[in-house]
C-alpha cells in the first residue's frame, strides 16, 4: 500500500509521461509506475524525485531551443496542454527571475496567473477569428521568439500591442476575481467604498466591490519587469512600447468597471439600494481593446525623452495612456511566410455574402475561393414514446462551405 506521499509522487509521474510526446521522460519512469505494488514507498519516493528531475531538466532543455522575450514566457501558462503549474513548481516555469521569487512568495496566485493567461489567449483569438491575422497559436517560431505567439510577440506592429494589452489585462481581471472570491487572504472586496454612498438619493455602498486596483498592482508587479539584457535603441523602444500596452490594458479593464445594485423595501419598493462596483465580462474589455487595435498610433522608432508620434505633424497630439502603440506596420497576412511563421489564409473558410473582415474579398485578399457542400446528418422530430424511448428521425442537411484558394 502506498503512503500519501507516495500517491502525490506516482500522480507526478503519470502526469509528467503524459505531458511530454515520445515517452521523452523515458521508460523506466513509465515501467516505476506499473510495478508500483512491489516497490517500498521510499522507493517510490526516490523514483517520482528521478521523474520529477527528469521533467524539469527537460523543460530547461525546451527553453534553451526556444528562447523567448522575457515578458512573454509566462503566456505558455495559458495553453491547455502546458498542464498544471501549480505541481511543476515555480521554480520549472517558464518565468524570469523576478517573476519566480513573485511566484515562491505568493504561490496561492499561480491559478489566477494561470487563468489569466487562458483568458488573454482565448479572447485575442476571439476578436480576430475572422481577421487575416487571427491570433494563431504558433507550433514553433524562429529564433528569438517565443513559440506561443510566434513573430507576433517581437514584431513591434498593432498586434504585437493587443497581445501585450489583452495579455495584460486577463491577469488584471483573473486576479481581481479571485480576490472577490475570497481565494486569498490578502485582498478580498474594495474596502474603500464600505459605509459611502447617498442617503439622500436613496442608496449605499455594499455588497462586495471588485477589488481592481489590486489585480492592477499585482499585474504591474508580475509583468512590468525591465529587461536588463536589453541593448540598442530598437530594443528599449520596444520594451518601452510593450509596458505602455501592458498599462492600456489594465486601463481597460478599470474603465469599464460598472455599478449594480440591489433594491430593498416592502413589496419591492426599491426604497434603499445597495450598489457595489464589478468588472465588465472580458468579452467586452476585449471589445474595447479591439477597438484600441483598430486606432492604434505608430510612434517613432527614436526614443529621447519620451515616447512620441511618427509623423511629424502630428507630434503635437498627446499619447494617452489607453492608447495602444505600434513601431513597424504589420506585415501581408495573405500570403504565407515559412520565414516569420505566417500561415497565409488559403484553406481558411470565408463568408460568401459578408461585406466584412470575414468576407471572401477580403479574407481572402481577391484570389478567389472555392466552393464545396458539406452534409450534415443529425437527429431531429425526436418524440417521447411511452414508456420510455425517444424516437427520432434521421435529418440531412447540405452547406456550402467556402474557402480561400
Amino acid at each position: 500500500m502506498l503512503s500519501a506521499g507516495g500517491k502525490k509522487a506516482r500522480d507526478n509521474l503519470v502526469l509528467g509521461t503524459d505531458l511530454w510526446p515520445g515517452g521523452l521522460l523515458g521508460g523506466e519512469s513509465r515501467r516505476g509506475v506499473t510495478g508500483a505494488g512491489g516497490l517500498h514507498a521510499g522507493a517510490m519516493d526516490r523514483a517520482a524525485l528521478l521523474g520529477l528531475s527528469r521533467l524539469c531538466a527537460l523543460w530547461a532543455a525546451l527553453l534553451t531551443l526556444f528562447p523567448c522575450g522575457a515578458q512573454g514566457n509566462w503566456m505558455w501558462l495559458g495553453i491547455a496542454s502546458f498542464g498544471v503549474p501549480e505541481k511543476l513548481g515555480c521554480a520549472n516555469l517558464p518565468l524570469n527571475s523576478r517573476q519566480k521569487e513573485l511566484c515562491k512568495r505568493k504561490p496561492y496566485l499561480l491559478p489566477s496567473i494561470r487563468e489569466g493567461a487562458r483568458l488573454g489567449i482565448q479572447e485575442c483569438r476571439n476578436q480576430f477569428r475572422h481577421e487575416r491575422w487571427n491570433c494563431r497559436v504558433a507550433a514553433t517560431a524562429p529564433p528569438g521568439t517565443s513559440p506561443i505567439f510566434g513573430y507576433e510577440l517581437t514584431s513591434g506592429t498593432k498586434e504585437t500591442a493587443f497581445i501585450y494589452a489583452v495579455m495584460a489585462a486577463g491577469l488584471v481581471h483573473s486576479v481581481t476575481r479571485s480576490c472577490s472570491a475570497g481565494n486569498m487572504t490578502e485582498c478580498s472586496c474594495d474596502t474603500t467604498l464600505q459605509n459611502g454612498g447617498s442617503a439622500s438619493e436613496g442608496w449605499h455602498w455594499g455588497g462586495c466591490s471588485d477589488d481592481v486596483q489590486y489585480g492592477m498592482w499585482f499585474s504591474r508587479k508580475f509583468l512590468d519587469v525591465p529587461n536588463k539584457n536589453t541593448t540598442g535603441k530598437e530594443s528599449k523602444i520596444l520594451l518601452a512600447m510593450n509596458l505602455h500596452n501592458n498599462e492600456a490594458g489594465r486601463q481597460a479593464v478599470a474603465k469599464l468597471m460598472s455599478v449594480d445594485c440591489r433594491c430593498h423595501g416592502v413589496s419591492g419598493s426599491c426604497a434603499v439600494k445597495t450598489c457595489w462596483k464589478t468588472m465588465s465580462s472580458f468579452e467586452k474589455i476585449g471589445h474595447l481593446l479591439k477597438d484600441k487595435y483598430e486606432n492604434s498610433v505608430q510612434i517613432s522608432d527614436k526614443i529621447k525623452r519620451k515616447m512620441r508620434r511618427r509623423e511629424k505633424d502630428q507630434r503635437k497630439i498627446p499619447i494617452h495612456k489607453e492608447d495602444l502603440l505600434y513601431i513597424n506596420k504589420s506585415p501581408n497576412y495573405c500570403v504565407e511566410d515559412k520565414k516569420l511563421g505566417i500561415p497565409g489564409t488559403q484553406g481558411r473558410e470565408c463568408n460568401r455574402t459578408s461585406e466584412g473582415a470575414d468576407g471572401c474579398n477580403l479574407l481572402c485578399c481577391g484570389r478567389g475561393y472555392n466552393t464545396h457542400v458539406v452534409r450534415h446528418v443529425e437527429r431531429c422530430e425526436c418524440k417521447f414514446i411511452w414508456c420510455c424511448y425517444v424516437r427520432c428521425r434521421r435529418c440531412e442537411s447540405m452547406t456550402d462551405v467556402h474557402t480561400c484558394k
